[in-house]
């Protein structure tokens, strides 16, 4: 269930005063489960490369079974992807990671959304403001 924008807002301030009170303790916890499961999918989909290589030359070196060869295939263009996906989706150490990022984004484009969404924020705020006196 996602977070109402108020709950969302108040996590923001929060998270912001763990970074002014303690950034070096903030740092060390940011990211870190998000890159230890990332690390974790990469090392399995390079599992599943090797076991996809085994499947294609099964295929290969046994006759009248072709299918076991695209299924192979199929295992390693499907865990490449994973790989590939993973390593940019990965936070990078000492960075913090974008909330609701779509991933694979530039650095650009994710900073000038999060300029984006601060303006309407403050946009929005100035309204409420305004209707409340």
């Amino acid at each position: 269930m996602p977070l109402s924008e108020h709950e969302q807002r108040m996590l923001e301030q929060m998270e912001r005063a763990l970074y002014a009170e303690d950034p070096k303790f903030a740092t060390a916890l940011e990211g870190s489960g998000l890159r230890t499961y990332t690390r974790r999918r990469v090392y399995q989909a390079v599992a599943g490369i090797v076991v996809g290589i085994a499947l294609l030359m099964t295929g290969v070196i046994i006759p009248n079974v072709l299918w076991v060869s695209v299924v192979g295939f199929l295992v390693m263009l499907g865990c490449t992807v994973l790989v590939v996906t993973g390593w940019r989706k990965a936070p990078k150490p000492g960075e913090q990671p974008v909330s609701g990022s779509t991933g694979g984004s530039a650095d650009g484009q994710n900073r000038q959304r999060r300029s984006m969404m601060t303006r309407i924020e403050e946009r929005w705020q100035r309204r409420r403001d305004e209707q409340g006196q």
